[in-house]
């Protein structure tokens, strides 16, 4: 008898997929756990861009558990979809609020750091909405 390893009913199944959607899911969630740790801690480098960005220091907690509600509903919508794309597209649109804040303010080299949140929770609402 021979055993024949065929990975293609695998990949038909949407097995890779979720796989993708998983390992996006739990490095997003990792990083706005991070910036929402430091964002409760009110770590000095974040409230000194917060004043030159012109958002208030008192947004600096609701901010902090925005994000980590939405890292903690992209872990529990891998067993419950729905939850997992609401908090895509809460952290989606929280994102996007950051690049805009950051470009209104004209601090052009600081970018780079939200948009890779936004570019990140654009990848875990994505793969949300394609994985079985």
């Amino acid at each position: 008898m021979k055993l024949v390893l065929d990975a293609k009913p695998l990949l038909g199944s949407g097995l890779a997929m979720f796989t993708a959607y998983v390992v996006v899911v739990v490095a997003t969630a990792a990083s706005n756990i991070a910036a929402a740790t430091a964002d409760f801690l009110r770590v000095e480098w974040i409230l000194g861009n917060m004043s030159k960005y012109g958002v208030p220091l008192a947004w600096v907690h609701p901010l902090g558990a925005a994000k980590a509600a939405g890292a903690l509903g992209l872990l529990a919508g891998i067993a419950a979809p729905a939850i997992g794309v609401a908090a895509a597209a809460g952290l989606l649109l929280n994102f996007v609020g950051a690049v805009v804040t950051v470009a209104r303010a004209r601090w052009y080299s600081h970018l780079p750091y939200p948009s890779l949140f936004l570019l990140m929770a654009a990848g875990a609402l994505a793969l949300r909405l394609a994985a079985p």
